[in-house]
């Protein structure tokens, strides 16, 4: 029997959830995940391949919004839910899933598709690059010093209830969302998955626990995290979790460090997820008692080459003639003059001379300045045509802050 991709139906959903679920060996989701996630889902983003009456292959996306260097928001389709069954490999679905889906977000609008991916390697021949690093910290609390700065004593902590502060948490949040690439603005829903909080995923942690830290009665930042009471022969050596610290004054910030470094019968704190450039092992005195692991977390795809260029700005100006593969969209094929600075920019078709050439994934690297042109050119990616353009365009191409993918989707 032929199979059939197409749109998700409303009530096709469990029978898709499911799917997706055995691709991934995952248990059965409790039914608040499952309420949650039918929430999020957009069935107009959703689609599916289906064998007669079974469905064997899904995929779908998220609206979003991501911040840019220059701090514009530009809509991105969050690419998610992607999965084959094992008993429909190598029949080209997954290509034909993916070539629906990139002409769908260009028939949207949308100039980027972002994901994380389970395994890189599927997505980079489809022109998805790593654009951001994701840095997870394990710290010695017993062997460092609580972070200090000036007027960290004036910051008020108060214990609450993680879901009951969801709204002020959001706002802190939103307010961090212009400053740094890679971080999502996103629609109403998601802030609800942040406080999701199982036991049957705690890992032997505790409860969620959320501490408010306000300045003058307002809300400057707050904390996520959960305690595993670890005993040894030697005494209590328990490990702070920490899901989320947020807070845009870096004494606040630093209020909130202290607070986790502090907690009782604790020796450890691990947080899951900083950007490469965060400030903490900058508060503490030995760096080497904050071991940090790096992954890459953000994918990026110039789904529309002259529009994705035009929406961010550059850190020095930059004048360039770019020569760009993409045969997956053979729409962006060709070359592209771009001309920016820190004000805006500017891309269009041009017939000049060519003067770097790269693909679609290596120019989704470098879009927001986590990886350079000139890291990109040293692995053999990028091809300098006119001597001194790389080393322009890779500084033009960089942001002052490090992109950071705050959650995954």
């Amino acid at each position: 029997m032929a199979t059939e991709l197409r749109m998700l139906r409303d009530v096709e959903w469990d029978a898709w959830s499911n799917t997706l679920n055995r691709a991934f060996g995952e248990p059965p989701p409790s039914p608040e995940q499952r309420a949650l996630r039918r929430e999020l889902t957009e069935t107009g983003r959703s689609f599916g391949v289906w064998d007669g009456a079974d469905c064997v292959a899904t995929a779908g996306a998220f609206s979003f919004g991501l911040t840019v260097p220059g701090g514009a928001e530009v809509p991105v389709a969050g690419v998610t839910m992607v999965s084959v069954q094992p008993t429909h490999r190598r029949r080209g679905l997954l290509r034909a899933m993916m070539r629906h889906q990139l002409a769908d977000v260009r028939e949207r609008g949308e100039p980027l598709a972002v994901l994380t991916a389970s395994e890189p390697a599927i997505y980079g021949r489809f022109g998805y690059g790593a654009a951001a690093l994701d840095m997870q910290l394990t710290v010695d609390t017993l062997r460092l010093a609580a972070p200090e700065l000036p007027g960290t004593d004036e910051v008020r902590l108060r214990l609450v209830d993680p879901a009951a502060a969801l709204a002020e948490c959001e706002r802190v949040y939103a307010r961090l969302v212009p400053a740094r690439p890679g971080m999502l603005a996103r629609r109403p829903g998601w802030d609800r998955l942040a406080v999701l909080d199982l036991p049957g995923e705690r890992a032997g942690a505790g409860e969620l626990q959320c501490v408010l830290a306000e300045v003058d009665g307002e809300v400057r930042g707050y904390a996520r995290y959960a305690v595993k009471v670890v005993w040894e022969d030697a005494g209590p050596a328990g490990v702070v979790r920490v899901r989320h610290v947020e807070a845009p004054d870096p004494v606040v910030y630093a209020a909130l460090w202290r607070f986790l470094f502090g907690i009782d019968l604790t020796s450890s704190v691990t947080v899951r997820t900083r950007p490469v450039d965060d400030a903490l092992p900058h508060l503490v005195g030995d760096m080497r008692r904050c071991v940090p692991v790096l992954r890459e977390s953000l994918f990026v795809r110039p789904v529309e080459v002259g529009a994705a260029l035009a929406a961010r700005t550059y850190r020095t100006p930059v004048d360039v003639v770019l020569e760009v593969a993409d045969p997956f969209c053979p729409w962006n094929e060709g070359r592209w003059r771009l001309t920016g600075d820190a004000t805006g920019a500017v891309c269009a078709r041009t017939t000049d001379p060519a003067e770097l050439a790269l693909s679609v994934r290596e120019l989704g690297s470098a879009y927001l300045g986590g990886f350079t042109l000139r890291s990109l050119a040293a692995a053999g990616a990028v091809r300098e045509l006119r001597p001194g353009a790389l080393a322009a365009a890779s500084v033009a191409f960089g942001s002052d802050l490090a992109p950071w993918l705050p959650h995954g989707f």
